[in-house]
């Protein structure tokens, strides 16, 4: 029972990461545009490339892990 709620609680930390790159693509497309509609398109493509980034980093540390 101990190692079910523990699982739970580890991946409640992973939702932190969301706020973290809205905040951080809304930001950075509002230094490069004025406008609403291209700050929210370019938020959107820089949000996608950060997941996907993050996702590249985890499996790169994944097959790590599991070759070591």
């Amino acid at each position: 029972m101990d190692n079910a709620l523990l699982a739970v609680t580890e991946i409640n930390d992973l939702w932190y990461t969301v706020p973290l790159i809205v905040a951080a693509s809304l930001v950075y497309s509002a230094t490069r545009h004025e406008l609403l509609t291209p700050i929210l398109t370019h938020a959107v493509r820089i949000g996608i490339w950060s997941v996907g980034f993050m996702v590249v980093l985890f499996a790169v540390l994944a097959l790590m892990s599991w070759w070591s």
